[in-house]
């Protein structure tokens, strides 16, 4: 098949078009340091495209995203919190490649949703009062670095449970995203193989569809990059908290 009859089997309409342009829009916006929207982002791929194709398809557009980032944010990146929670990421991504084909998606939805949403209101508590205190339990690195790899590996919904986190390790929105940025970097290359061997939802033709979404990822990250350097750190706290507990309002109830 052509490029271009590889693009026409989607048989995609206009408005799909807009709603996907828009989704990897977004997803620039997300890289670039706009962290939380990515669950609209999920919601509208997932619509267009299902829930589990849709993760093949957004995976290589990640890693695009994901490269600007680095490149952009690489001198902020704190490797002590990236080398701490890499290896309860990739746990969690195997449970996920190993349970992702029978675990029922409305369930898993929920229950995410939940988690999010009392991760919020624990962190508005916190800022209410005025903490600055850093968690240093092993436990809490722990168990937020195997859930943000189960949940990255299932539908790429990790982005919620890796803001609490840094939240909570109280960086400064540089270090937030330059730590993040590799962090996803290395676990959305790792989760590459299982996508195109296992679960086999990264092929040719999703590759094709990506080419023709590239533009608009590298227009929001750079748009994002823009804002992101307006905002200030306290402004940037408060704005992430408000964005992902909407998240997980959204997620709750799609």
């Amino acid at each position: 098949m052509t490029y271009l009859e590889i693009l026409q089997d989607y048989n995609l309409t206009v408005l799909q078009w807009v709603a996907i342009g828009l989704a990897v829009f977004l997803l620039g916006l997300s890289k670039s340091g706009i962290k939380g929207i990515g669950i609209i982002i999920v919601v509208i791929l997932a619509f267009v495209f299902g829930e589990k194709a849709s993760t093949g398809i957004l995976l290589p557009m990640l890693i695009c995203a994901d490269v600007f980032a680095v490149i952009y944010y690489n001198r902020h990146a704190q490797w002590n919190i990236i080398k701490k929670l890499i290896p309860w990421m990739i746990a969690g991504v195997l449970v996920g490649v190993w349970i992702g084909n029978d675990i029922s998606e409305m369930v898993f939805k929920r229950l995410m949703a939940i988690i999010i949403i009392v991760s919020v209101l624990i962190m508005f508590y916190s800022e209410s009062r005025k903490s600055n205190k850093v968690p240093t339990n092993k436990l809490f690195s722990s168990g937020t670095g195997f859930l943000a790899g189960f949940t990255t590996m299932i539908g790429n919904l990790a982005g919620p449970i890796s803001n609490i986190y840094f939240l909570a390790m109280r960086f400064p929105k540089n270090e937030f995203i330059g730590t993040a940025a590799w962090l996803f970097f290395i676990i959305n290359v790792f989760k590459l193989p299982f996508h195109i061997f296992v679960w086999n939802t990264v092929t040719i033709e999703t590759l094709v569809l990506n080419s023709v979404l590239i533009p608009p990822v590298i227009i929001g990250f750079f748009l994002g990059a823009y804002i992101v350097r307006l905002i200030s750190n306290v402004n940037y706290r408060r704005f992430i908290l408000i964005v992902t507990a909407i998240g997980g309002v959204i997620m709750l109830f799609r």
